[in-house]
């Protein structure tokens, strides 16, 4: 990370969901406190959206997992349920 919060969009593939997800907190924290310049304060802007881009490719991916998953057939228990 640079001094102004920023790193190159290379890195930000890199992230896991909750990596990306702690920095786009903290970006937003800054954000909101103010006291940084209009070149700061755009670096930051610019930073967020592209981990909001990584947060919602990870849940978008995990959608995908959950219905793939919950469209599959049922599979029959081996505990063999319900023979007493």
């Amino acid at each position: 990370m640079t001094d102004d919060g920023t790193t190159t969009a290379a890195a930000t593939g890199t992230l896991g969901y909750e990596q990306a997800r702690d920095e786009l907190i903290e970006v937003v924290r800054r954000l909101e406190a103010g006291g940084t310049t209009l070149e700061e304060s755009l670096a930051l802007w610019e930073r967020g959206e592209e981990l909001a881009k990584v947060c919602r490719r990870w849940l978008e991916g995990a959608r995908a997992r959950l219905d793939a998953a919950l469209a599959r057939p049922e599979e029959p228990s081996e505990a063999g349920g319900g023979a007493d």
